[in-house]
């Protein structure tokens, strides 16, 4: 049946074209491409070599190290033996390791969700308006992302000093019964470390979503108030699905960021007092470096790798599917 209706096409054309059947046209063969298009391509090939060649060396094999050593018991200075699964095995079992992977779940809430949701808060109330003093705002919130994690580090701990700017502000309000050595304290550490994440990454999320909200047309604006939108209906219906794609970016960001938290828990803390602020970053440098276990080391970095790969492509997925 196809046949026929093919020959019936083609006598068709032959007839509206005084008798002449008009070929369609045929796509270029990979076998019939010039040799120019091949020399082309091999030449892009050659010049993509030293940066492929650089990135094996400097990621690739490294990282295929750390995952073969992470299945030996290696102290870094003699022989190696097989381990096998142990060293995965204790990074489910063992306790300090549970504990701090709850304090990243903990820190998940201080740098990634609440930067997030204040960051579009402020989006939404300064990016459309000509509101006085927002470009000074935005800069003064921005300003942690000029600054390194060192220098966020020791400003925050020298806030948070038993003489610091804090405890004297609560001195002067007549709240000295409120003042303590808050890095120090048990309960108050892991808390006082996760508002500074909170300012340290608020600032990347407010220019985000500001610099997404200025590209939603105003015609939707427009027509959701002709619709009887309030503000917050407006948000919903107008400008969240408008930073879509910013959101994924900043949750993508600010979740690797509380996944790898170290700088500033090892700056300000170490993992103090006690274990009370100990994260997985911090498991590892001291099980590579105080206490030499390589391989114990390379098997956490491992899992954080995978876990770190699995929420970036979660968010993809996740922000694809929306749209």
């Amino acid at each position: 049946m196809a046949v026929l209706n093919e020959s019936r096409a083609s006598e068709a054309a032959a007839a509206t074209t005084g008798g002449e059947a008009v070929q369609p046209p045929r796509r270029p063969n990979r076998s019939t491409r010039s040799p120019s298009h091949r020399r082309r391509r091999w030449l892009g090939l050659v010049y993509l070599a030293p940066a492929l060649l650089i990135y094996a060396c400097v990621v690739l094999l490294p990282a295929g190290q750390g995952v073969q050593l992470s299945f030996y018991h290696w102290d870094g200075i003699t022989a190696a033996t097989w381990a096998g699964l142990e060293n995965y095995t204790d990074f489910f079992t063992d306790p300090t390791l549970r504990q701090a992977v709850g304090h990243t779940l903990f820190f998940i809430v201080f740098f990634s969700l609440l930067p997030v949701t204040l960051g579009m808060t402020s989006a939404a109330l300064t990016a459309r308006k000509d509101t006085r003093g927002a470009g000074v705002y935005r800069w003064i919130i921005f300003l942690p992302q000029v600054l390194t994690p060192a220098v966020v580090a020791v400003v925050w701990k020298q806030i948070y000093a038993p003489d610091g700017p804090l405890n004297s502000v609560l001195t002067a309000f007549g709240l000295g019964g409120l003042t303590r050595g808050w890095l120090g304290d048990f309960t108050w550490a892991l808390p006082a470390i996760g508002l500074a994440g909170t300012w340290g990454a608020f600032g990347l999320c407010m220019v985000l979503f500001a610099a997404g909200a200025q590209n939603i047309p105003n015609e939707l604006y427009d027509a959701a108030r002709m619709d009887g939108a309030g503000p917050v209906r407006e948000f919903f219906t107008v400008t969240l699905p408008g930073l879509r794609g910013q959101l994924a970016v900043a949750l993508t960001l600010t979740l690797l960021g509380a996944i790898r938290v170290f700088d500033i828990v090892w700056l300000t803390t170490k993992g103090g007092p006690g274990t009370s602020t100990i994260t997985p970053t911090v498991v590892l440098y001291k099980r590579a470096f105080s206490n030499p276990d390589v391989g114990a080391a390379c098997a956490i970095g491992v899992v954080l790798a995978v876990v770190a790969l699995i929420v970036s492509l979660a968010v993809v997925k996740l922000s694809e599917s929306d749209d």
